[in-house]
């Protein structure tokens, strides 16, 4: 066996999850490795939209930027409509991703981020790229086999696909980005909750102009009832837009209990003729394959030294579009764990809190994108199409909508209800924004339990409570305008405080360990011209929130404080997990 190789972390997998973890710690100067069993990064599009809160972490790591001049941006996205073909009739549209005049406005009020359509195989390069360009070490055609951990370190056995040959990677800590049938994961013996294979789809990447049937309603997704279509057990086939207006991907179902169908290109084409609806347009297909719909979930992410994070721990169809979001935010957050743990400032005991975090978002995720494929029910409901019946009387039952009776009137109306209540999955502004910590990685203040004003699935809320994400406004410094999350981030804690604060600030340059201080106020480095953060911060002027690397609120307090001090480092000896 060849010399043992050594690293601070291994990451298996070089998907979003561990290209992201990638990024964020080699950005923060931690040593790692990636391998991946294959040859190259994603040659397909698979995961796509990517949400506020993915974007202001990449936004944090630099590389936003890069990935907004490759995507197809918001005003793109956001007429989700449903058809008998993309050619044939149209049955309703749902303004989505944010284009709803008023979501769109609770999209600016929330972030400074603009959500885009970035597919994975676009995504990839962007994220491997600027990881390896901070320090990353790349290994393709590298298979995980085995791992054994000890006290001080986890082994790891890799093939070496090439060669043919094995040899050992020794990590400080492993983490198990190696995708929905992840081997680290099974191998930590991760206890998981739900069910693999509830469903069949498959995915056809082809080429076409198409512009005649979509430019007019710029989409992501256009739905196409179909008989014969069983994507995720809803009876409707997907166009996906993957480059506008000529790259394109169909989600297709198949009989999960029978299997795949043979994935020829003839068969291919005719699903992709059916769908679009026109038989003379040029058509080239991509490619071919096969999945399962799944809903399962990690109830620990962790074991040992060993981490997993992605499709590893939360396994979901592609609904709402949670699933990269999801894989780079949990490599976010465990990344500033590993970080501080590795360079002695944060003991151990700060990275149990990764399970305690980020298990239960990944339960609501696979929950949330479940729930979204039985919410398209309706819409068959209000066609008489759930029952087994002829592809004639579909058309049948589409084409009474127009007649001029009292049913298909009512018929209408239930058509336009089932169709608007797709919103959950299409415009779920809260599930992508309201996500909020519980452990000992956060400090309660004592004030009561948060209550939701709307719908926390539809709806952001924004709070500076402990656990939740520092809210979002536009202040300035000197003639820059910048966010408020432009001040935290970086690999570091952030004090924010304003006139009247000096004791917090004190307190945080006391701490011995890098704390930024934020200081907002007439006359400060930092100024409110609009009066948001006054607002929004929920403290006063000489109050304090000590905001994570992660941008998480980990410690408030509302006003001064004469023990400041003592205040503070009590709260970070909890954070960091020496208490």
């Amino acid at each position: 066996m060849s010399p043992v190789v050594e690293t601070d972390v291994l990451i298996v997998g070089s998907g979003p999850a561990g290209a992201s973890a990638a990024l964020a710690l080699s950005t923060y100067g931690v040593p790692n490795i990636v391998v991946t069993r294959y040859a190259s990064l994603a040659d397909t599009p698979r995961a796509h939209i990517t949400n506020q809160r993915t974007m202001e972490v990449l936004r944090d790591l630099g590389v936003e930027q890069d990935v907004i001049a490759q995507a197809t941006p918001q005003h793109l996205m956001g007429n989700t409509t449903f058809c008998t073909s993309l050619a044939g009739e149209e049955l309703g549209r749902v303004r989505s991703w944010g284009n709803d005049p008023l979501v769109q406005a609770a999209h600016e009020l929330a972030s400074p981020t603009r959500m885009c359509d970035m597919p994975q195989h676009l995504m990839e390069p962007v994220l491997v790229d600027a990881a390896v360009a901070r320090g990353t070490s790349l290994r393709f055609e590298t298979e995980y086999r085995s791992h054994t951990q000890d006290a001080d370190g986890v082994t790891v056995t890799v093939r070496d696909r090439l060669r043919g040959d094995s040899y050992e990677i020794r990590a400080k800590y492993l983490i198990g980005a190696d995708g929905g049938r992840s081997k680290v994961a099974e191998d930590a013996g991760l206890p998981m909750g739900g069910q693999m294979g509830v469903a069949g789809s498959i995915n056809i990447v082809f080429e076409a102009d198409l512009a005649k049937y979509t430019a007019h309603r710029p989409s992501t997704l256009y739905w196409v009832l179909a008989p014969g279509a069983t994507v995720g057990g809803i009876g409707a086939g997907l166009v996906r837009c993957v480059r506008p207006w000529d790259e394109w991907m169909i989600v297709w179902g198949y009989d999960v209990t029978a299997g795949a169908p043979d994935l020829t290109t003839e068969y291919a084409e005719s699903v992709v003729r059916q769908l679009v609806g026109d038989d003379e347009i040029p058509v080239t297909i991509k490619s071919s394959s096969a999945w399962t719909v799944n809903e399962m979930y990690a109830e620990t992410y962790s074991d040992g030294r060993v981490f997993c994070a992605g499709d590893a721990t939360h396994r979901h169809p592609p609904s709402n579009g949670l699933g990269s979001n999801t894989s780079i935010q949990d490599s976010y957050n465990l990344a500033w764990k590993l970080k501080l743990v590795l360079d002695g400032t944060a003991a151990p005991k700060l990275l149990d809190t990764y399970t305690a975090e980020r298990a239960p978002i990944g339960k609501q995720v696979v929950t949330r994108a479940n729930q979204s494929i039985g919410e398209t029910a309706p819409i068959f409901e209000a066609l008489d199409g759930l029952s087994p019946q002829t592809p004639e009387q579909l058309w049948a039952n589409i084409a009474a909508r127009k007649d001029t009776t009292e049913a298909a009137e009512k018929q209408r109306a239930r058509l336009r209800e089932a169709i608007a209540f797709k919103m959950y999955e299409f415009n779920a502004h809260g599930v992508d924004l309201n996500q909020r910590y519980a452990s000992d990685a956060v400090v309660p203040d004592g004030t009561p339990a948060e209550t939701f004003a709307r719908d926390p699935e539809l709806h952001h809320q924004a709070t500076s409570r402990p656990g939740a994400r520092i809210p979002h406004a536009w202040i300035t410094s000197g003639t820059r305008t910048l966010s408020t999350l432009d001040t935290v981030g970086k690999g570091r804690f952030t004090l924010l405080t304003g006139i009247g604060g000096e004791g917090w600030a004190r307190a945080a340059a006391a701490q011995g360990i890098e704390i930024a201080t934020v200081v907002v106020g007439p006359g400060q480095e930092y100024e409110d011209p609009y009066g948001d953060w006054a607002r929004l911060s929920e403290i006063s002027d000489a109050g304090a929130l000590l905001v994570r690397p992660d941008g998480f609120v980990a410690f408030r307090h509302a006003t001064a404080a004469p023990d400041a001090e003592k205040l503070l480092t009590d709260a970070l000896r909890q954070i960091l997990g020496h208490a």
